[in-house]
């Protein structure tokens, strides 16, 4: 059981940015697990941070998630400090099975 955090490249974030908008995308996405979020809690909640360099990537893995009926989130930036209003973000996808996790992020890099 994992959850997969994707960050987009493309935008040039800060890290406090990059984490900040991961930490939205994994607890968001965790509220949708139902059952799966106290088993992967109790396993250690398994994450691994990876990277896209487009919003059209983003967009896809969220639709393969959706797809798969996997929980996930897609986060939009309020735009109050590095972004614009309303940009594309961030996706975790998961708590899941790792092999359901990896059919869809397998061939993402680690960010």
């Amino acid at each position: 059981m994992k959850q997969a955090i994707v960050l987009r490249s493309d935008l040039k974030m800060g890290k406090g940015k990059l984490v900040a908008q991961g930490a939205h995308a994994s607890l968001e996405a965790l509220r949708k697990a139902g059952k799966n979020a106290g088993i992967w809690e109790s396993e250690g909640c398994k994450k691994i941070v990876l990277k896209v360099d487009s919003e059209k990537k983003l967009k896809s893995l969220s639709k393969k998630a959706s797809e798969n009926k996997l929980p996930f989130a897609l986060i939009r930036d309020a735009g109050f400090t590095q972004i614009p209003p309303g940009t594309l973000t961030a996706l975790a996808i998961g708590p899941a099975e790792d092999d359901k996790i990896d059919k869809i992020t397998g061939k993402l890099k680690l960010l």
